[in-house]
């Protein structure tokens, strides 16, 4: 059985969906939105609501309250090619209070002249911001894109100091 919660945090609220202690989803949009972008295997499983997820709502609570490297302590699991699965990874090896451009995610990837697919991929993460897409800029500086708006993503990288 699944578990469903919702964390308040200062940008919204983060919704939270679980197998045990394996994050499948989490974005600041709705339960509707995170189902229906999961694995339809997921997706389709019994679930239940509950106030809390152990660990992942602790150290979603963590990050919030200024330990920005509890997101790393946070096990996932998401729908997606080989490709999509590579840069996630390597998302989450993104530095706190740093950012890395599009195309050098790509590169870290394995993949540096996949720029576009990586932006793809970003955009199809499901578990942000936990693995970490708002960290990944365009090459020159500007912010890009951010699926829950730009507001939000500037509050994280602010956050996390990556930003003044």
């Amino acid at each position: 059985m699944l578990s469903q919660a919702v964390h308040k945090t200062p940008i919204g609220d983060l919704f939270l969906v679980s197998d045990e202690h394996i994050l499948l989803a989490a974005g600041f949009r709705s339960f509707k939105d995170l189902f229906e972008r999961m694995d339809p295997k997921d997706s389709a499983r019994e679930v239940k609501s509950v106030k809390n997820i152990p660990i992942i709502s602790d150290l979603i609570a963590d990050y919030f309250a200024g330990d920005l490297t509890a997101f790393g302590g946070i096990k996932v699991r998401q729908p997606g090619a080989d490709f999509s699965q590579d840069i996630w990874k390597a998302m989450r090896k993104i530095p706190v209070g740093k950012t890395w451009s599009y195309s050098d995610l790509a590169e870290r990837a394995g993949s540096a002249n996949a720029v576009r697919a990586t932006g793809t991929a970003c955009a199809r993460n499901l578990i942000a911001p936990i693995i970490p897409c708002h960290r990944v800029i365009k090459t020159g500086g500007a912010l890009g894109n951010y699926g829950y708006g730009l507001g939000v993503k500037e509050w994280l990288l602010r956050h996390e100091g990556a930003l003044k």
